[in-house]
């Protein structure tokens, strides 16, 4: 059968596809306000929450991005779903039997799942982000595990090859103390700031030094010192930069986050590898969903004797396997085995040969 636009039957298992999806991703919504309301209703109640703000600043923008994070498994589950029914009624059988291959019976799987692979990809770089940066804004306000501790020892490149330390930073002021800046720009140490502290100035972006040191290293030995009560200084460092967590990093578009990364790159902050595993999570995950479609259908194409309860559990448990391996490949990041572009999508890389051992087998 040779292929000239989607026909009939393909409308008839795209629309079985998206809508069964879309009534699974809606009784998700549902039981994850309910659960998570269980788990934050003293919170909410002991830090007097508003209602509209946890309608509108919490869960409107929550509930989408949990739905993105988990939106490959209810694809898994809804093709197995409505494929093992159709093939229980004979449907499958009827549409080989009547001249269609297998690999024709595939499209209209692979356009719906490129369509949520793409729509998923859409929210997680661009549309999320914005809503994320309200939901952390209602979290850190009213949820106490979710609050930016102190910052210590934390080291800073900056442009021509200047170094930051900073033995802590306070949120509650917004001072560094134990301040040190180093000049190396010359491939030697040139100059050495040193100050008791450093309070930044969030409205003109300046820094300001209290009890500061300055030497001048000469070639010979005449190293010149100076010191001072307040000076003012700018430097390509803000208080953002000490706070960079899990969280906030899900605030920046695909834009923002490429800008980040490139600056933590430069500046050899280790925090770098937090903002590569969620680059690689938004660019792995709709990926994953065309991955989960192929073995669902390869699953679910013969009758079994334990038929949808069979498929379903077998899907289930491969579909939380996949989400718990993508959980472990993170820590490959964190601990520096493995580079965010290997370790994130190690996953997709194992499920496509599945994927692509039942495809062969499934036909025979």
């Amino acid at each position: 059968m040779r292929l000239r636009g989607l026909q009939r039957l393909d409308w008839y298992i795209i629309r079985k596809f998206l809508v069964t999806f879309f009534m699974a991703i809606l009784f998700l919504a549902l039981l994850i306000v309910i659960f998570d309301i269980s788990e934050k209703i003293e919170d909410f109640v002991r830090k007097e929450a508003p209602l509209r703000a946890i309608v509108f600043d919490y869960y409107l923008n929550f509930v989408p991005y949990f739905i993105n994070m988990y939106s490959p498994m209810f694809v898994f589950l809804t093709v197995i779903f409505f494929t093992s029914k159709m093939t229980q009624d004979s449907e499958v059988v009827a549409m080989l039997s009547s001249g269609i291959s297998y690999h024709r019976l595939m499209v209209p799987y692979l356009v719906s799942a490129t369509f949520i692979a793409m729509l998923s990809l859409i929210l997680g770089m661009w549309i999320l982000p914005p809503a994320n940066a309200t939901r952390v804004q209602f979290e850190q306000k009213y949820n106490s595990y979710r609050k930016v501790k102190m910052g210590h020892d934390m080291h800073y490149k900056l442009e021509d090859d200047h170094f930051v330390y900073i033995e802590s930073f306070s949120a509650y002021n917004n001072t560094a103390y134990g301040f040190t800046l180093e000049d190396l720009s010359t491939g030697r140490l040139t100059s050495k700031l040193t100050a008791e502290s450093a309070q930044y100035d969030t409205v003109t972006g300046v820094w300001k030094l209290r009890n500061w040191f300055i030497r001048d290293y000469d070639e010979g030995m005449g190293d010149k010192i100076r010191s001072g009560r307040r000076m003012d200084t700018t430097l390509s460092l803000t208080r953002e930069d000490f706070f960079r967590n899990r969280y906030t990093i899900q605030e920046l578009n695909a834009q923002e986050l490429d800008e980040l990364i490139d600056t933590q790159k430069m500046r050899g902050d280790a925090t770098v590898n937090m903002s590569l595993i969620e680059k690689n999570n938004r660019l792995s995950l709709p990926f994953s969903a065309l991955i989960l479609t192929i073995i669902g259908v390869a699953l679910c194409t013969k009758k079994k004797r334990g038929g949808m309860g069979w498929n379903l559990a077998a899907g289930t448990a491969l579909g939380f396997s996949y989400i718990l391996f993508m959980q472990f490949s993170e820590m490959f990041v964190i601990t520096d085995t493995l580079p965010a572009v290997v370790a994130i999508w190690l996953p997709n890389y194992l499920y496509t040969i599945i994927a692509i051992v039942l495809y062969i087998k499934a036909p025979k």
